[in-house]
């Protein structure tokens, strides 16, 4: 299977992530206070890509500080589904970014 490019991940997850990222934030954030920091990042990289257009946004440095906050996208073992999904949207994006 070919890899997606950033462009096909993007328009796969951006949406849900939208949708998503506030919730976990708001649900898991008094037990995982690391995921504030995610949604803080996550905040900061859709403005980018919006601000980019059609163009490649620069994310290096927020793609580099989610991996190094999340370790690498680990999903703590106590958290809900939507949780997971949205650490597998950003490994996804990410991944696709790095491509």
């Amino acid at each position: 299977m070919a890899k997606k490019s950033f462009e096909q991940v993007k328009n796969e997850h951006l949406k849900t992530l939208e949708q998503y990222v506030p919730v976990v934030d708001r649900v898991h954030g008094k037990s995982h206070p690391e995921f504030h920091e995610v949604h803080k990042l996550f905040v900061a990289i859709n403005q980018k890509i919006k601000a980019a257009g059609g163009a490649r946004p620069e994310l290096e440095r927020e793609f580099e500080q989610l991996r190094e906050i999340t370790a690498n996208y680990t999903v703590p073992g106590d958290v809900c589904e939507s949780y997971e999904a949205v650490y597998r949207m950003l490994a996804e994006l990410d991944e696709a970014y790095q491509s």
